[in-house]
């Protein structure tokens, strides 16, 4: 009997919907307290995700999500940097 591997999955941040872990994007704030997009999903820290839409990451932004997730105030500096490279990296 050929087992089903089990497909992890993770709930956007800016839609709220959940899809498989390879699907989206990790953003992370590393243990020095930088928010950065962690497209290897390896970097250490903590980490929270989003599609990669960039509707959900302006949803996410809207609503506050990564603030919350990650208990820091983050700039808009963060903000466009993350934007620019998710829409370099579709």
């Amino acid at each position: 009997m050929i087992r089903k591997r089990k497909i992890p999955l993770r709930m956007c941040a800016g839609c709220g919907e959940m899809k498989p872990k390879k699907e989206m994007v990790r953003v992370v704030r590393s243990p020095q307290g930088e928010i950065l997009l962690d497209l290897t999903g390896k970097k250490p820290g903590r980490g929270a995700y989003v599609c990669r839409n960039p509707s959900c990451l302006k949803a996410a932004r809207k609503a506050h999500r990564f603030e919350k997730a990650f208990s820091c105030k983050i700039p808009d500096e963060v903000y466009d940097r993350m934007e620019e490279e998710l829409l370099g990296n579709k």
